[in-house]
């Protein structure tokens, strides 16, 4: 892993809410900090109501965590393209954050509770 990531277990319990609708709640979510990014936080795809993301064609590709796929999160207000992303094969230095969904934060609410 690079060194500046860092991957740990986000401290409490965890939710997402969009368009007035709770999309998951976790006490497993991780917390990724990269150099001066905000730290993103992610959550066991277990964890998040799958049935309202749905997978897109975007993709980006990160040197350190790998190729990104990306999810619309479908509201009652409509659509958030690309509102989620997930590592599906992220690289070995960050395997941890395999299977896991996080969320950006002016798309959607992400918070400790």
């Amino acid at each position: 892993m690079a060194d500046h990531i860092k991957i740990r277990k986000a401290p409490g319990t965890w939710v997402v809410r969009a368009g007035g609708a709770v999309l998951g709640e976790s006490a497993n979510a991780l917390e990724l900090t990269e150099g001066d990014y905000r730290p993103a936080i992610y959550f066991p795809r277990e964890d998040i109501g799958m049935a309202f993301l749905e997978r897109t064609a975007s993709s980006t590709k990160c040197p350190w965590k790998g190729t990104a796929t990306y999810f619309t999160v479908s509201t009652a207000a409509g659509d958030l393209p690309d509102a989620a992303w997930s590592y599906e094969n992220p690289t070995e230095g960050v395997a941890a954050i395999k299977d896991h969904i996080s969320f950006y934060t002016d798309r959607v609410t992400v918070e400790q509770l």
